[in-house]
């Protein structure tokens, strides 16, 4: 543009301005066909086409550089991969967003991929989420603060099951419970707690359940040293290779045919393989190794062990 309309001034517009684009492009790519517009013996015009050509020539070339780099390097590529991440985040529904990734993100994250839940992960530290990559290659991600709200409406939190809050300092997991809380009144919020005595504030913000780590430590502990049999036998249930069983609940839709039927009917055993353990009913009360005479209601909860991938399909059946 600089070389086309300088052209065109110094002629006066005696030169149409094709004419001046044209000597521009000739001048810019050293092609040289020849002086289109009458530069020798103009001694303004020689001197505006050797500061065109000099310039303009530095400008394309870091042109070519900046864009080589783009490709390169993968910055381009990492737009687009950004870009195809937002669009497959904007189609969920039920899922869940789990909030940092750090030494207790990371195996939450694990725990929620096994048991086939959608998961997307907000974490602002890049080094963290490689190794959350490493782990689940295809794993949906925001990176960014989880304290601005923008990041949480980008994970889907409006639309999502729940949220999972594991952020190193109780402060930032308080004011983003209390931001999730606003965005999305039915999710149910899990947060990871530091201070044991700031679980009360974190419930009256909005979560639904308060995690300590180090009480749970201590607890295992305890376990460790009362009941070694049966802790082993959780470990190995959640870290076998080859059959992956869990302990999981099922809960019965208000539109679920089975809705009136026996536990026996629903053929909960035979057709999913689960081993049922208990049931809540509606109203909350627990009923511990129920028979299987017990009918099915909607909004009922039924607690079985199986295999994750049963437990799956039965979830959706029911």
């Amino acid at each position: 543009m600089a070389g086309s309309f300088g052209y065109f001034i110094i002629f006066a517009g005696r030169r149409s301005m094709l004419d001046c684009i044209y000597m521009t492009v000739i001048s810019l790519t050293t092609v040289g066909y020849g002086e289109v517009v009458e530069v020798t013996g103009n001694p303004t015009a020689q001197v505006f086409t050797m500061v065109l050509i000099v310039f303009g020539m530095g400008i394309i070339a870091y042109g070519i550089g900046t864009l080589s780099a783009l490709l390169i390097e993968g910055e381009l590529s990492g737009i687009l991969r950004t870009k195809k991440i937002y669009k497959k985040i904007g189609k969920l529904t039920n899922h869940i967003v789990v909030c940092g990734g750090g030494e207790t993100g990371r195996p939450v994250l694990m725990e929620l991929i096994e048991n086939k839940w959608p998961v997307v992960l907000v974490e602002q530290d890049q080094q963290k989420i490689d190794r959350c990559l490493a782990s689940y290659g295809n794993l949906l991600y925001i990176q960014g603060d989880a304290t601005e709200d923008q990041n949480l409406i980008d994970a889907g939190l409006e639309r999502a099951y729940g949220m999972v809050i594991c952020l190193p300092t109780d402060k930032d997991t308080l004011y983003t419970t209390i931001t999730a809380r606003m965005l999305n009144r039915k999710a149910r919020i899990i947060c990871r707690v530091v201070k044991e005595k700031l679980k009360a504030k974190l419930l009256n913000a909005g979560a639904n359940a308060v995690v300590n780590p180090s009480r749970i430590g201590v607890l295992r502990a305890a376990s460790e040293m009362l009941r070694p049999a049966a802790v082993d036998f959780l470990d190995r249930m959640l870290r076998a290779s080859q059959a992956k069983l869990r302990i999981n609940e099922i809960t019965v839709s208000t539109a679920s045919a089975l809705a009136g039927v026996t536990i026996k009917d629903s053929e909960l055993a035979d057709r999913f393989n689960l081993v049922l353990l208990a049931i809540r009913r509606p109203d909350g009360e627990i009923l511990f190794n129920p028979g299987v005479e017990e009918v099915v209601e909607p909004g009922m909860t039924i607690i079985v062990m199986g295999d994750v991938e049963d437990c799956h399909k039965a979830r959706r059946f029911f």
